[in-house]
């Protein structure tokens, strides 16, 4: 127990001789470095507020205004057209006597001056957010800038400073627009007409009508009301009603996975990959509290995306409510705490005023695997209360929660910095059965066992027996971008830069003098271990349900998609549609996530990708009447319809988040409407997004063409529908992650890839190009 006695600051004794005062040296130390390190974060955090307060300023540049103002008045130019004259008289009268004629000449220039440069800020950011407004170049034709549009790009850069942090744009981005009601209807009907019957169309669109004819503008008024006052329309009630007010698990039906790299093995060791990682991760926390990130700017890295959503993806946890959930976030977080074999450690991140290093924390996790005690009663499955429905984890939260040891050990999970896994079971791509072996890794990232994961958790590091790694994440809070953003960070630190010895340990040297892992302390009684046993057997039903097909398609890749003269996310949305109607022999409704981080607050917004000029062209594809040409004929229009609505969602224009948001007035307003009803019940059966490969710096696949990640997924949205997650990684690979539900007789993981292989192939032959096709 020598950790517990350097944890006391100071013992006394009273004897008949006085007061016997013991301080211990180590201990008060480890007080002062920590002190020292909270008082240096708060420094940071105090300077970061002025930078990003006067961006695209700077506090320099402040200097420089007055020091000119001063200047000038010395040379018998006014600049400030008489105020500076009437600051002085001003300052007679305030400090009469007090002030030398001198002093009150300099102190009137010095306020003009800074005047001034609070002005020029507030001008330069209005301008950068008017300028920013304009997404005109978003509808351009791919490389054919007009002159206007690059005139207006260096206006941009010009007033975006030189060094932005990772909120400086925050207060220049514009607010999301509301889109007029009439274009929202009719978008939508065009959207639905190739799914609908004659009859059934007609009869949606006399609800549209009516709609956008009486309750539409009564609705819509309210809503411009909400987006004049709040950041964003759609991102408060998105969060609240979509994800938090939900009921029934998370596990499965919301969060998200995301894997290793699939072809490398850094180490075997299980504890180093964790201590390389978690340190990765710790580092890429400093650079987000530091506001060190570069913001992610797009069209040659010039128009800005909101960065919100970073500041919430550590130190976060959903809290359960019996209504609705809420998200807990803190500023800091010294700890995490980790799972293994049934127990709960906490573990320290600092030591001596620093992060702990790769090695140590190597040190910290064998300690943990290397520990031979046994769980307490109703520890081992705890968890499961997160995988099941919210209502009886937030009742036993409760009841069983809320004071002594289960309320600091459940503090202790829920304010670590982010939960880890030290997985029992192997996983990750084997050669030698390469479709059993993904589909367990991926299983394993979605659910595992239902209990060694803590869904409630921002994120859920997971390391497993043979070195291999991954994530869980949960979905509130924010979306999958930011995940992926510091995953590959992680993924290429670990390897690029962290590395680990020949022996596959990490770096450095280990130090006997960090306290071990605290084990947490739990009294469950039986009442809240049946609770425990029932949602695990709801969420065991669950996840038994989810078939998952990850595999990897190198027949062809980015590369060869180009050549086709179409972007590779309308290639394989296509593709999809195709896929789909080999399975099905049917169209349905397809949701493709795209983002609406343009605006401040922004989050996502829906691609309908099926569209009346994907269907002709699916069922020209399926026709053997028809020529290649009219076949390519019908995929460019179809591809330019699916860009035309992409372009659309990102700019604010497009369907659903509109409609959803005029759904939600509708309840407030205690009103019915038949549309709008139907509208938000259409199932989704057919769900895809693309994981973003945002940091291409980080891996040279030119000279390292196998350190390629499997990127992440998702469970299916609907029943008997398919989910569907991609990544396009460098010109030659791009992986896919299809699920769906044994239980539906309709669906079949695998029976999808094999018509999405076939369908990516023939939509490539119309071009004349065959896979690894070098013409």
């Amino acid at each position: 127990m020598a950790e517990a006695h350097q944890a006391v600051a100071f013992q006394f004794t009273v004897t008949p001789d006085g007061i016997d005062l013991r301080l211990s040296h180590e201990a008060l130390k480890q007080i002062c470095l920590s002190g020292l390190h909270s008082w240096k974060k708060k420094f940071i955090r105090f300077k970061n507020g002025i930078l990003t307060g006067v961006f695209p300023a700077s506090p320099s540049s402040w200097l420089i205004v007055v020091v000119g103002v001063v200047s000038s008045t010395y040379t018998k130019v006014d600049p400030s057209l008489g105020l500076i004259a009437r600051i002085n008289r001003s300052l007679d009268t305030v400090a009469t006597g007090r002030l030398s004629c001198q002093t009150k000449k300099v102190v009137s220039s010095v306020l003009f001056g800074t005047g001034l440069w609070v002005a020029l800020i507030i001008t330069m950011r209005y301008s950068l957010k008017v300028l920013l407004s304009y997404h005109g170049w978003m509808f351009v034709e791919h490389g054919k800038l007009s002159r206007s549009t690059r005139i207006w790009m260096a206006m941009v850069k010009v007033f975006s400073g030189r060094k932005p942090m990772l909120y400086s744009f925050q207060t220049s981005l514009p607010r999301q627009p509301v889109p007029a009601v009439r274009d929202t209807i009719s978008r939508y009907l065009e959207s639905v007409r190739p799914l609908m019957k004659e009859e059934e169309f007609q009869r949606m669109t006399m609800l549209a009508q009516d709609f956008a004819a009486n309750l539409g503008p009564k609705l819509q008024w309210y809503l411009k009301l909400k987006s004049w006052w709040a950041t964003n329309y759609v991102s408060d009630w998105w969060e609240e009603y979509i994800y938090l007010r939900g009921r029934g698990p998370i596990m499965v039906n919301s969060n998200y996975y995301a894997m290793d790299l699939l072809f490398v093995k850094s180490t075997h060791i299980q504890a180093a990959r964790a201590g390389n990682a978690i340190h990765a991760m710790l580092l890429y926390r400093r650079k987000v509290d530091r506001e060190e990130i570069k913001p992610i700017r797009v069209l040659g890295s010039t128009v800005p995306l909101c960065s919100a959503q970073w500041e919430r993806l550590f130190n976060t946890c959903r809290i359960p409510g019996e209504e609705t959930d809420t998200i807990q976030h803190l500023k800091d977080s010294k700890h995490v705490v980790v799972y293994h074999r049934g127990r709960y450690f906490r573990v320290s991140l600092y030591h001596s005023g620093r992060l702990l290093r790769p090695r140590e924390l190597e040190q910290q996790m064998q300690r943990i695997l290397d520990d031979p005690s046994e769980p307490q009663p109703g520890e081992a499955k705890l968890a499961a209360l997160t995988a099941g429905d919210r209502v009886p984890w937030a009742k036993c939260r409760q009841a069983y929660f809320r004071r002594g040891r289960n309320r600091q050990s459940l503090d202790a999970v829920e304010k670590a910095a982010f939960f880890v896994t030290l997985d029992e079971t192997e996983q990750g791509y084997r050669k030698e059965d390469p479709v059993a072996s993904m589909r367990s890794y991926a299983k394993s990232l979605l659910h595992g066992k239902c209990y060694d994961r803590w869904f409630d958790k921002s994120i859920t590091f997971i390391t497993f027996k043979n070195g291999k790694m991954g994530m869980n994440a949960e979905h509130s809070w924010a979306d999958a971008p930011i995940v992926a953003h510091m995953w590959e960070f992680v993924m290429a630190t670990d390897v690029f830069h962290l590395g680990y010895e020949e022996d596959g340990h990490c770096r450095g040297e280990t130090n006997s003098s960090i306290p071990h892992p605290t084990r947490l302390q739990w009294d469950i009684p039986e009442e809240c271990q049946a609770v425990i046993e029932t949602s695990l057997n709801s969420a065991n039903l669950l996840a038994d349900d989810v078939d998952i097909h990850s595999f990897s398609f190198n027949a062809f890749g980015k590369g060869l998609i180009k050549k086709c003269r179409t972007s590779p996310d309308a290639f394989i949305q296509m593709a999809l549609q195709l896929a789909h109607y080999k399975d099905m022999g049917k169209f349905c409704l397809t949701y493709e996530a795209s983002m609406t981080r343009l605006f401040r607050e922004g989050r996502t917004e829906t691609v309908r990708s099926c569209t009346m000029e994907s269907c002709s062209f699916v069922l020209a594809m399926a026709d053997p009447t028809q020529t290649v040409e009219q076949r390519l004929r019908l995929f460019k229009l179809a591809s330019e319809k699916h860009q035309q609505l992409y372009r659309l969602a990102m700019t604010g224009a497009g369907i659903d988040r509109h409609l959803f948001c005029l759904y939600v007035v509708s309840k407030y307003l205690a009103v019915d409407s038949p549309f709008l009803k139907e509208v938000l019940s259409e199932p989704w059966r057919l769900s895809t997004s693309q994981t973003p490969h945002q940091q291409v710096e980080l891996f040279d696949l030119v000279n390292n063409p196998h350190y390629v990640s499997g990127g992440g997924g998702f469970g299916p949205v609907a029943d008997d529908g398919y989910g569907v997650s991609y990544i396009i990684m460098g010109d030659n690979y791009i992986h896919f992650h299809i699920s769906s539900k044994l239980s539906s007789p309709e669906t079949d993981s695998h029976r999808f890839a094999k018509h999405l292989g076939e369908a990516m192939t023939d939509i490539l032959n119309l071009f004349g190009l065959t896979p690894n096709s070098t013409k």
